[in-house]
């Protein structure tokens, strides 16, 4: 995955930005930066292609042969353990559920490779901004470059790369459907000064429709629906600067 990661970010800027001419990806699936950033700290010295999952499982929109197909793989394996983990998690709960079946489809689900380009100006800006996502769950896997830190005990702690080895992230849906059993972690990535650094994540997202509500009583959040939270958190991060996220929808 990560050679293949690297060509396509070899292609000219140009090329990246018009994606869904030259690369066959969705139009839009190419951002770098941070486009709603208010000063430095909150600018990501990052570029990404997010791709919908089934842009590369359908084969309608194919990219070159060896990166689709690379991608196809990479996605088709990811999706199922997140499926199969996602179950799992319900059942240790106490919840026989189809919910994730039912809601996380391939029109819904994102494929994302990220590259973190060195930085001069490091540390003074992020590769990604301190947030949690906001899905279910994400699949990461990173080279080994490492950047990658999260907060543990009220403090941020580095994780260490392993190319060998997937990350599993708790997202803020699991968290409200969990009833905060379960909780998104906060995590960002610093950014290097001398080395570049690549990771594709795989996210498990629900349609806009889908309504979020928590599985056990008495609900930590009223229940909203994926739209609803997504615009929220655009709102927020537009006028704050920042994601508010779940605290928003506490009952």
């Amino acid at each position: 995955m990560r050679e293949e990661q690297v060509k396509v970010f070899r292609e000219p800027f140009e090329k990246k930005t018009s994606e869904d001419k030259y690369l066959n990806f969705s139009a839009g699936s190419y951002r770098w930066g941070t486009p709603s950033a208010t000063c430095l700290r909150q600018l990501s010295w990052s570029e990404a292609f997010h791709v919908p999952l089934s842009d590369i499982i359908s084969g309608t929109r194919g990219c070159n042969s060896t990166l689709r197909s690379t991608m196809e793989k990479f996605a088709g394996t990811v999706s199922n353990l997140a499926q199969r983990l996602a179950e799992i998690l319900a059942e240790e709960l106490g919840h026989k559920s189809t919910f994730f079946m039912e809601n996380c489809l391939p029109s819904t689900c994102y494929l994302r490779m990220n590259r973190y380009p060195p930085c001069p100006i490091s540390p003074d800006v992020f590769g990604l901004m301190p947030h949690t996502d906001s899905d279910f769950l994400t699949i990461l896997h990173q080279d080994e470059v490492g950047g990658l830190q999260l907060v543990k005990d009220g403090e941020w702690i580095a994780v260490k790369p392993n190319p060998d080895a997937l990350i599993i992230n708790i997202g803020d849906l699991f968290q409200a459907w969990s009833n905060d059993v379960y909780k998104s972690v906060q995590h960002r990535v610093a950014t290097n000064s001398k080395r570049e650094r690549y990771s594709t994540a795989y996210f498990l997202c629900p349609s806009y429709d889908t309504v979020i509500e928590s599985c056990n009583w008495p609900p930590v959040y009223r229940s909203f629906s994926f739209r609803e939270f997504r615009r929220q958190v655009q709102e927020d991060v537009q006028t704050l600067g920042l994601k508010v996220g779940l605290p928003g929808f506490l009952v």
